[in-house]
């Protein structure tokens, strides 16, 4: 199940094509530096049913991951802001309980998962909230089939948001680097049946995000556009779980190192990335070894097939 990739040089806009206007969140900078709490992190869903998302631009990062059948499900994580409402809410996986050990007990927040899996939510170092545990935090729309129409409260979890500090994640923000780089106009990530393409936008100065060739819109906020997007390359392995037809679940390993590369600015930098145990965060560096800074605001993490 490999995935390819590419990417076009040069600078073009967005043009006249109707997109949202995208208004940038705070800088991590902005945001407290003692944690009043855990982030909370969301499993959401992405398959087209269940398009346009719902509070997807509040997140401080998204992470993209693999799941059955070479589609794509998303993981966002708040922490210097909470939207009124998130979701789809999916259900959770494996390979999520080694992403999220980089934090402090984060309140995880998933629909549900496979029997054989619970016991392992059960025993990590998560707060799991599920609709079983949590019922008045989650609500069902009227508007769309099940199960693509579970939305989760993000105040019935959180009073309010725990702060930049919060997000343990390793991740350098500042300067991009002097040298290096390689001006693109856009990138594209194929999963077996997921695709994502990042367009540089210089008017917004973001990168606007597609999926499956149909640009990425919220319902609360127009338009998707994170200001870095890093696409990691890493071993992608069936899980031990698998469901009633032995489909197994790809497993994403986050911990170990590879290459990567970071787009911001409209350029992308070839890196490294190293996070030697499930508690620490990831390390981006260039190719001497200093840290690779991301933009301030939002990060799309995209787990890409070595």
């Amino acid at each position: 199940m490999a995935l390819t990739a590419s990417c076009t040089g040069g600078g073009s806009g967005r043009g006249d094509d109707g997109r949202a206007p995208v208004t940038p969140p705070p800088a991590v900078s902005e945001s407290p530096r003692t944690p009043t709490g855990p982030v909370l992190a969301v499993k959401i869903d992405n398959v087209p049913q269940a398009r346009p998302q719902t509070g997807l631009d509040a997140a401080d990062i998204v992470y993209v991951e693999q799941v059955e059948g070479g589609l794509s499900r998303l993981m966002a994580v708040y922490a210097t802001r909470l939207p009124e409402s998130v979701g789809p809410v999916r259900s959770a996986r494996e390979s999520d309980l080694e992403l999220l050990r980089q934090f402090d007990e984060p309140l995880f927040a998933f629909s549900g998962a496979q029997g054989r899996l619970l016991p392992v939510i059960d025993g990590a170092p998560v707060r799991a909230e599920t609709p079983e545990t949590a019922a008045d935090a989650y609500t069902r729309s009227s508007d769309r089939a099940t199960p693509h129409n579970l939305y989760l409260r993000p105040d019935r979890l959180l009073s309010a948001p725990p702060g930049a500090a919060a997000l343990t994640t390793g991740f350098t923000y500042g300067p991009a680097p002097r040298e290096g780089g390689t001006a693109v106009d856009s990138r594209t990530v194929r999963y077996p049946a997921a695709t994502y393409t990042f367009t540089w936008s210089p008017e917004e100065h973001r990168w606007l995000v597609a999926m499956d060739g149909r640009e990425a819109v919220t319902t609360d906020a127009g338009a998707v556009a994170p200001a870095t997007v890093v696409v990691q390359h890493v071993t992608v392995r069936p899980s031990v779980f698998h469901d009633s037809n032995g489909n197994y679940t790809p497993y994403t390993e986050t911990v170990g190192s590879g290459t990567a590369e970071v787009l911001r600015d409209g350029k992308a930098y070839e890196a490294k990335w190293e996070r030697p145990e499930g508690a620490d965060g990831t390390r981006f560096t260039t190719g001497d070894g200093k840290p690779l800074n991301f933009a301030d605001g939002q990060v799309w993490v995209v787990f890409a097939e070595r």
